[in-house]
């Protein structure tokens, strides 16, 4: 073959034609990449017109309200939820991938739905959080028109680009680091906007007793952090096999445990604490039941667990006890005690995730 048959055929080789990437949008990493960056880039076009219009001739603050981050929060959380949706749809509906590839983590609508909910909040709180650090960094600074447009725009570019992505790739380790991501920005965002700066003297569940911003948040973030428990009961558990009748039943009951959690956990942010007491403290606390009767008997339900993982397990349920002792005669209060325990056992579930995913791939 000559040289120049070899450079004619380098770029049909090569290439990676807008019409391929538009036929077969997920079906390769090359498609993928380029596919993310067309949805950033009419996003930013699409969201940089609008940003004009809503800004138009008046300067903007970075930070509260009528400014350019809150353009940027709502815009975001709008982004994130419709992307996400819009990947899953592709994944469904245009399912050719190269040969070889890794299938991608295969999802029902609840759970379609409960992640874009999920993506949407972060992209809300984050841009909030990210615009009042700005904000407190440069002081009594406005932004115009038409910058502020740009930067609007780029913010949703940046979040559907990334959004985006995180659909299309989706697996089960990545979707810890979802749930993980959720669970701090949403928690932490309550905390900094609470208007009880005392609220810890009481215990975690003070920050859903108010009628502001930090109570909708709080309790917002356990609904569906409920969901996304409910989810993975369903990803972490798909790979374990059965190939006869007890492992099946060892995994249905991990499964269960696992549904378990996600409702109590979903029903605390649904029954805030100083209107529903008695139901609020039973579905906590039958929480804390379920995780530790799971970490228990997770031996028995899956003896091919790794054994340092099933080992953790009960130094964190011990961890646990012993916290609640300390509770019980004084030593600590019990926001502490709800703390570290939250950490503790939403931890476990994170890593239960991944040592699924990478034992059962």
């Amino acid at each position: 073959m000559t040289t120049q048959e070899v450079t004619a055929e380098a770029p049909a080789r090569g290439a990676h034609p807008l019409s391929r990437v538009l036929r077969r949008p997920v079906g390769s990493v090359e498609s993928v990449e380029s596919s993310a960056l067309l949805i950033g880039a009419a996003v930013f076009v699409v969201g940089g017109i609008v940003a004009l219009f809503v800004f138009w001739d008046r300067d903007l603050p970075i930070s509260g309200r009528g400014s350019i981050g809150e353009f940027a929060a709502i815009g975001g959380a709008v982004t994130a939820a419709v992307v996400f949706a819009l990947g899953r749809i592709l994944i469904d509906v245009v399912p050719h991938r190269d040969a070889g590839a890794r299938p991608p983590l295969r999802l029902a609508v609840f759970d379609v739905v409960a992640l874009a909910v999920a993506v949407g909040l972060i992209a809300l709180l984050a841009w909030t959080a990210i615009s009042d650090v700005v904000e407190r960094s440069f002081q009594g600074a406005v932004v115009f028109t038409l910058p502020g447009a740009v930067l609007a725009g780029v913010s949703l570019a940046l979040t559907a680009y990334v959004v985006f992505l995180t659909a299309v790739q989706l697996t089960s380790m990545l979707l810890s680091l979802v749930l993980a991501v959720f669970l701090v920005v949403g928690v932490f965002t309550s905390m900094l906007s609470s208007s009880d700066p005392l609220w810890w003297q009481k215990n975690l569940s003070a920050l859903g007793m108010t009628d502001d911003l930090s109570a909708f948040a709080f309790n917002l973030t356990l609904i569906v952090a409920g969901a996304i428990v409910v989810i993975i009961a369903r990803v972490a558990t798909a790979g374990i096999p059965t190939p006869d009748d007890a492992s099946r039943r060892g995994r249905d009951l991990v499964r269960w445990a696992f549904v378990l959690i996600g409702v109590f956990l979903g029903c605390v942010g649904v029954f805030p604490v100083d209107r529903f007491f008695v139901l609020h403290n039973t579905v906590a606390s039958g929480m804390a039941v379920v995780f530790a009767a799971l970490v228990i008997g997770l031996r028995w339900w899956v003896p091919a667990m790794p054994r340092v993982f099933l080992l953790l397990g009960y130094v964190y349920v011990g961890v646990v006890v012993v916290l609640a002792v300390f509770f019980a005669v004084g030593y600590y209060n019990l926001t502490a005690v709800e703390l570290v325990a939250a950490i503790l056992i939403f931890s476990w579930i994170i890593l239960f995730l991944r040592n699924t995913a990478a034992r059962y791939p």
